[in-house]
Parts: structure tokens; C-alpha cells; sequence
């Protein structure tokens, strides 16, 4: 439940106050200050506290986009309780375009983080003492990597209650079983006592407007949920739970061709694709190895052998 004090960054958030914190966290070479603007809306009755962020890899933007709606059309802003949102964590790979810090580490394995480590380490530290301590649950966004289109999808472990009751709560068309990462944001908020439910999105630098949708509709049921809001649009269709997966990969080099779309149903042994050679050799057919759904397809047509094609899950 929501503190006596809040506090992020020096700044004390009093009940009924919106603030917009730009927590400094580094400067460039040329001393221009690098920021992460942190919105907090806190009511004057009490509850728990909600996170929400985004762009913990720099070039994931559907989950900025979820944000700045949300932001914009001041939906965070609870009846009860507190909402905190960061749309852009990772501030120098938004700007560079680039999943990860100008260091080449990869943020989301960097936590809890060290004040006097790595770049993405000092940024991970900064979360982890300055936002993880005033928060009871998050909503943490993403997309898909280079060229990989995700089914809209949370990621929760089935065993956490609370994660299981969020993550249903959300509504995305697919729910992932999916164990916690080391040195992961989530890890460590569950090491917190926190839990973090991850969604999944679309892919990088390409808004979609499905995975958008579903981002914005999951925030607001959470928050309905959590007595935040009165209102929260209808879950339109019940989630499939996924419990394993795999990736089909490319056993041939050459353009890829899919022939299904990103969340139908496939069976074992469908033709789900083609490989042919650029030059017009060959032409060889991508099999599902199994029935299930596919949460997830790359969209880069050139793939070398070993390439990952497809991801099928298993209800």
C-alpha cells in the first residue's frame, strides 16, 4: 500500500499532487545533462502504488507510445492510491535508436545496479533504490527484438498468484510462462517482493497499432482492478496460455516467405512457410514441428541457416 512518504529523487510527493521528476542521471561527453522524466499522480486516498515504464531497451517504442496515451489523456491518474510512469527509461538508446547504453550493456541485465559501476548499471541502481521501494506492482513494456513482430503477449510465472491475477486481469490474447532472467528488472523486483508483469508487443522502431491498443487496455484494467478507476474496456476474447515454446529456424539460407499469420493457431506438420534461393534454385518448405500458436515471427526476409523464423507456443 502506498507509503506515508514518497519520495524519488529528492522530490516528496504529497497525496493529491502530480509531479513530472527529471531525475539526473549522467551527462554526455558535451555535459548536456541526460534526464528520465518520472510522472507520479498520487491521490489523496490511500492505496497501492502502480509502476508503469517503458523503453528499458531504447529502441522498443511501441511501450513509449502506450505511455504518452496514457499520459497524455491523463489516465494514469488514479482515484485512489499512486501511479508511477516512466515512458522512456532507457533515455540514451531512445535518442541513438539502440537497445542498449552507449557502454554496449544490455540495461535489463544490469540490475540491481551499482552507484559507482557501469553506465547501465548506475541507471539500474537508480531504479532499484529510488523507484522499486515506492511501488506494490509494475507493468513493464516491450517489443520484440531487430525485425521480430511479438503477438501481443504478458509473461508472468504461473506459480506467483499475484502475477497469475494481473496477468489476467491485463487481457492480452496470450499469456507466456516465463521464469525470471538474472540480473533482470523483473527479477529483482520480485526479489522485492514486487511483482512485475512484462508485455510484449510488436517490434522495434514500428509502432503497431494492435500492440498499442492492447497496451493501453491492460494498464487501465489493472488499474480498475486495483480500485484505481471506475472504468476499463471488456477483455474481447479469453487468453490462450501458453506453457512452452520453440523457435523454428532456418535450415536453408535464402528469403523467407510466411504463410501464416502472427497469433493463428498451426498444427504439427503445417506448411507455415517457404525458403527459396534469391537467384531462383530452390524453394523449400518451412514445417510447424508441433500444434500450437505463433506468438512470434521475423519480418527480415534475408535469413541465414540457423536463423529463428518463427516462435510457436504450446497452449
Amino acid at each position: 500500500m502506498i507509503k506515508t512518504d514518497m519520495i524519488i529523487d529528492g522530490h516528496k510527493i504529497e497525496p493529491g499532487q502530480k509531479l513530472q521528476i527529471n531525475a539526473l542521471i549522467a551527462r554526455l561527453p558535451t555535459r548536456t545533462p541526460i534526464n528520465i522524466p518520472v510522472f507520479v499522480a498520487r491521490s489523496k486516498v490511500k492505496g497501492p502504488t502502480l509502476l508503469i515504464m517503458a523503453g528499458v531497451h531504447g529502441d522498443e517504442t511501441n511501450g513509449v507510445e502506450v505511455l504518452r496515451r496514457v499520459i497524455a489523456n491523463k489516465d494514469y491518474i488514479p482515484k485512489k492510491g499512486a501511479v508511477i510512469a516512466i515512458p522512456v527509461f532507457n533515455v540514451y538508446g531512445f535518442i541513438n535508436h539502440s537497445r542498449g547504453l552507449p557502454d554496449g550493456k544490455d540495461l535489463n541485465r544490469s540490475f540491481p545496479g551499482s552507484k559507482s559501476g557501469s553506465l547501465a548499471s548506475r541507471v539500474a541502481h537508480f531504479f532499484t533504490n529510488e523507484i522499486l521501494p515506492q511501488i506494490d506492482y509494475g507493468l513493464d513494456f516491450h517489443t520484440g527484438g531487430a525485425s521480430h513482430n511479438n503477438y501481443p503477449q504478458v509473461r508472468a510465472m504461473f506459480e506467483h498468484p499475484m502475477e497469475m491475477e494481473l496477468a489476467k486481469v491485463f487481457g492480452a490474447p496470450l499469456i507466456i510462462k516465463s521464469a525470471y532472467r538474472e540480473k533482470s528488472l523483473r527479477k529483482t523486483a520480485a526479489k522485492a517482493g514486487k511483482p512485475m508483469l512484462v508485455f510484449e508487443g510488436g517490434e522495434t522502431l514500428r509502432l503497431r497499432k494492435s500492440a498499442i491498443d492492447n497496451g493501453v487496455n491492460g494498464i487501465l484494467r489493472v488499474m480498475k482492478h486495483l480500485g484505481m478507476r471506475d472504468d476499463a474496456p471488456p477483455i474481447e476474447k479469453e487468453p490462450i496460455f501458453i506453457s512452452e515454446s520453440t523457435w523454428v529456424r532456418a535450415k536453408y539460407a535464402g528469403l523467407h516467405f510466411s504463410h501464416v499469420r502472427n497469433g493463428s493457431k498451426v498444427e504439427k506438420n503445417q506448411v507455415i512457410g517457404a525458403i527459396t534461393g534469391p537467384y531462383g534454385q530452390f524453394e523449400k518448405k518451412v514445417k510447424s514441428p508441433m500444434d500450437g500458436v505463433v506468438i512470434g515471427i521475423n519480418n527480415y526476409p534475408v535469413v541465414n541457416m540457423g536463423d529463428a523464423l518463427m516462435h510457436i507456443g504450446k497452449e
